[in-house]
């Protein structure tokens, strides 16, 4: 039995039995012989009960040969091989199914993260232009009549206790510059009746008085003013009380205070008009009244050099309208002071983080070795007080270019495009080192500081607002009066919306309800003093002013010739030609 189990483990058998062969076999082989075996091993005669050996037909009928056990056991340590490499399969697959997740779940997070920021820099754009103010409540209201505004105390109609609040109110205290301002308001809305007051004492030290209010004001500016919409920008005044008198009349009716959004005026408010201490006194009067209402700039007018040439603008001079309303001493300081407050304004305002604003046009680059600002950096960087023309001692080469730029320069023309230099810039045909440029030079501006359009002053022109440069720049001129643009000119500004951009003209048609009528009608009952005095204050057109005088002249004239022919005294040639001398002595232009 032994012997049997021996050669059935070990697959031995003796020499005579026919599996001896199967020693040498191959496994392929031993296989199809054990199967071809089987069958007549199955049939073989049975051992009886007593046998002490064990039938190969009982082992081979189980399978269980030398060869088959060979087999079964390489079959099965095949199998789990195979299923071994199936679970590290399965096991590196897990993994980086996990890592997946995690990788899914870090990409998420990032994206939370970045909405997040996004959120909170959404946030933080709606809440810089959404400040939280304090809003006292006034006491008085504003009662609009037929005659103009007052102020009337509220009416209250609640409980007791609210009463008792309103009047514990009271209204904040005004400073003397205050009551001036409103003395100039007053004063602009109908000067005739304020002609001796305009060429007073009073008036020049009262102005003065505004000046300084106005400055300390200035001081707390930067130089590039950022505005919200909605706003309303206007260009060159030059002393033109009329058609400023219609943007009173129109845009703020009842009052910049009354009045939504904020008023940004350009520059050039003195020089070539007759009224231009009117226009200074009001301007300045609004500044000191509502200083987050009013922003004023600075134009090339607002400097000494040119406000100070008499001898090219004459009785349109701002110097000379000083010291013809003053006297030359005191007309000089006021003229001074002026200046001294022009000094301080503003050279550009942007709006809505869009739309830049400015008198002449862009600044060159400024190119520095070690750093090279923007050109809204370069004029951020600008003192608060700098005179420009003639400049302090302080200011150097660099701050000069920005801010003669800032004031001079003009769009180049289609004709001068092709001359410009590779930056875009080139000389103007103002010369005096003045700059244009052209679409290169708006293109790289507006790119480097993140803006859409400029709105300009600087230039004449009859259209009150006009467009160029691929719609890109837009100039506005808000008088059109002395500009020899003729009778159809007309005066304009933009407003600046929440949405859009919107231009506003005056019809050359409009009836100006400015309380001086510039008709013969209105002057022909005047005496000559008092047509002089409306002439000196610009409340009379200098030409209606000398053909009236010239009429009376002439008919003075004529009654003289009438009386030397009566009196055949001969003298009729000598008044003509004295009537001729005094025609011709006419202020230059």
């Amino acid at each position: 039995m032994l012997q049997s189990i021996s050669e059935t483990i070990f697959g031995t058998t003796s020499p005579s039995s026919p599996q001896s062969t199967n020693v040498n076999m191959s496994p392929r082989k031993r296989a199809q012989q054990a199967q071809a075996q089987q069958p007549q091993q199955s049939e073989s005669p049975a051992k009886s009960p007593g046998s002490s050996g064990v039938r190969a037909g009982e082992l081979t009928s189980t399978g269980i040969t030398s060869t088959g056990f060979s087999g079964l056991s390489r079959t099965y340590f095949g199998q789990t091989s195979n299923k071994l490499a199936e679970t590290a399969e399965a096991k590196v697959l897990e993994n980086l199914r996990n890592e997946a997740k995690i990788k899914d779940a870090a990409i998420a997070a990032l994206t939370a993260k970045i909405d997040r920021l996004e959120d909170e820099k959404r946030s933080a754009q709606y809440t810089s232009k959404v400040e939280r103010r304090h809003h006292p409540i006034s006491t008085m209201s504003n009662l609009i009549n037929d005659k103009g505004r007052q102020k009337v105390k509220v009416g209250t109609r609640g409980s007791l206790l609210t009463q008792n609040i309103l009047e514990a109110l009271t209204e904040a205290k005004k400073s003397d510059a205050q009551n001036i301002a409103d003395k100039f308001l007053k004063v602009f809305q109908n000067p005739v009746n304020y002609i001796t007051y305009l060429q007073s004492d009073t008036f020049a030290a009262e102005l003065i008085q505004v000046c300084n209010a106005v400055s300390e004001l200035l001081d707390k500016e930067p130089r590039c003013l950022f505005m919200q919409s909605p706003v309303y920008v206007f260009g060159d005044i030059h002393g033109n009380l009329e058609d400023l008198h219609f943007f009173a009349d129109n845009i703020w009716k009842l009052g910049m205070d009354l009045t939504a959004g904020q008023f940004l005026f350009l520059g050039d408010y003195v020089d070539r008009g007759m009224s231009c201490l009117e226009c200074v006194a009001y301007l300045f009067g609004l500044k000191v009244l509502y200083p987050h209402k009013i922003k004023l700039l600075r134009g090339n007018h607002e400097t000494r050099d040119v406000n100070g040439w008499e001898e090219h603008y004459a009785d349109k001079s701002f110097l000379f309208q000083c010291k013809d309303r003053f006297g030359a001493d005191r007309g000089e300081q006021v003229w001074e002071e002026c200046n001294q407050t022009f000094d301080r304004l503003p050279l550009a305002a942007i709006i809505d983080h869009e739309i830049f604003c400015i008198h002449g046009g862009i600044p060159r680059p400024i190119r520095e070795q070690s750093h090279q600002p923007t050109e809204v950096q370069a004029i951020m960087a600008l003192p608060s007080v700098v005179s420009i023309m003639p400049p302090y001692e302080y200011e150097s080469e660099w701050m000069k270019q920005v801010a003669t730029d800032c004031i001079w320069s003009d769009p180049a023309s289609e004709e001068m495009e092709s001359r410009l230099d590779a930056t875009g810039f080139g000389n103007s045909p103002r010369g005096g080192g003045a700059v244009c440029f052209g679409s290169t030079a708006i293109d790289n501006f507006l790119e480097a500081n993140n803006l859409s359009y400029i709105i300009r002053a600087h230039e004449a022109h009859a259209h009150g607002v006009s467009i160029s440069k691929g719609a890109r720049v837009f100039t506005v001129f808000s008088t059109s009066k002395d500009h020899r643009q003729g009778e159809r000119a007309m005066a304009g500004c933009i407003l600046v919306d929440c949405d859009q951009i919107q231009v506003i003209n005056r019809s050359h048609k409009y009836k100006n309800k400015y309380v001086h009528r510039r008709t013969s009608v209105a002057v022909e009952n005047l005496t000559s003093d008092q047509l002089e005095e409306r002439r000196r204050l610009g409340l009379v057109r200098f030409s209606l002013a000398m053909d009236e005088m010239d009429r009376r002249r002439g008919r003075d004239s004529d009654n003289d010739d009438n009386e030397d022919e009566s009196n055949d005294s001969g003298e009729g040639d000598a008044a003509e030609s004295s009537s001729s001398s005094n025609k011709n002595h006419k202020p230059k232009f």
